[in-house]
């Protein structure tokens, strides 16, 4: 009998470290992880997403294959409900989309299906500012303008801060802004700046160094003011804060500003087992370091600023604890 039940002792605990080799360093030899990018081919968040991918897996145990799939629209909600609900949850798929999938979840947007506190957070290459842009043709040149003179301001879908800063700046401060909805992406509204059609628009820009800020010192955009509450320093502008005058629009724009601290985030569904998203993690920070992986950023114009996901993770669920009052208003100040 003690040799019976020792030989299945000893089978259960064979049993139990094959199964915690398929779990742990060993899972990913041979697999594929898909990135799901919650925008078209060509855009930031594709162009980082294909870099990372590029040099990640050199950092993940077993060496895996990386390939990129693009799930655009509806302001990344398709592609956030996809890895959410429907995305295989064991490690294999991860996805970068919008850092304004906390507003939109905490706003009711339509067809939200996620809880971004439940996401496995992963990392995000760096941090971004949001900045209200004018065309030189505007006729506007420093931010009190806007309370003096109309301009017609460009957006896209619901979720994405290029839509819900203007409408907080027109409903919130009383802004002289005319939104004008339908556009596809932010590069299709800078094309309509160009042709004449829109006269601003708000979007995120990088450090003083990258391809957007090129745009800025040759003249061809002109900063009003950033959505942060501590100024950019390059930039010389205003931040949104210096006109706000109630507790309340405080308390709005700050909410909406704290999305801008994740970056380009990248995660991993709910319930992936935590040592895959620890092996993800620590991928993602030595990827961060990677001389190749910054050497091939450097020449995209990409400025790295690194976040960890344990970093981006507490920020979410910060967030995601905002008061419901203040939640509430920032709601009805965001719609159309």
């Amino acid at each position: 009998m003690r040799v019976w039940w020792t030989a299945a002792v000893a089978a259960t605990m064979v049993l139990g470290l094959a199964l915690d080799g398929a779990h742990g360093e060993d899972f990913y030899r041979g697999k594929q992880i898909r990135l799901i990018v919650g925008t078209a081919s060509g855009q930031d968040y594709d162009a980082w997403g294909r870099l990372i991918g590029r040099h990640i897996t050199r950092h993940i145990p077993g060496n895996p294959t990386f390939i990129t799939e693009n799930m655009p629209g509806a302001g990344h909600i398709i592609a956030t409900n996809y890895l959410y609900g429907v995305a295989a949850q064991d490690g294999t798929i991860v996805g970068m989309v919008t850092r304004n999938i906390t507003d939109a979840a905490l706003l009711n947007f339509q067809n939200v299906r996620f809880d971004p506190a439940k996401f496995n957070w992963i990392g995000s290459p760096e941090v971004n500012h949001r900045a209200f842009f004018a065309s030189p043709k505007a006729g506007l040149t420093k931010a009190s303008e806007l309370f003096e003179k109309e301009i017609i301001v460009g957006v896209t879908g619901p979720g994405q801060g290029v839509t819900t800063a203007p409408i907080l700046l027109k409903k919130t401060l009383d802004m002289k802004i005319r939104v004008v909805s339908g556009y596809k992406a932010p590069q299709d509204i800078v094309l309509a700046l160009q042709k004449g059609e829109v006269g601003g628009f708000v979007d995120t820009i990088g450090g003083p160094n990258d391809a957007r800020a090129q745009w800025v010192k040759s003249g061809q955009l002109i900063p009003l003011l950033t959505m942060e509450e501590e100024p950019v320093a390059w930039l010389k502008v205003p931040t949104v804060f210096e006109f706000t005058k109630t507790e309340e629009q405080r308390d709005i724009f700050s909410l909406f500003a704290a999305n801008l601290l994740l970056g380009r985030p990248m995660l991993a569904p709910p319930n992936v087992p935590a040592d895959r998203v620890n092996i993800l993690r620590r991928a993602y920070d030595a990827t961060m370091k990677d001389p190749a992986f910054l050497k091939e950023a450097q020449a995209m114009g990409f400025e790295i600023n690194a976040q960890t996901g344990e970093k981006i993770e507490a920020l979410v669920k910060q967030t995601m604890a905002t008061p419901r009052e203040i939640v509430e208003k920032a709601e009805a100040m965001s719609k159309l």
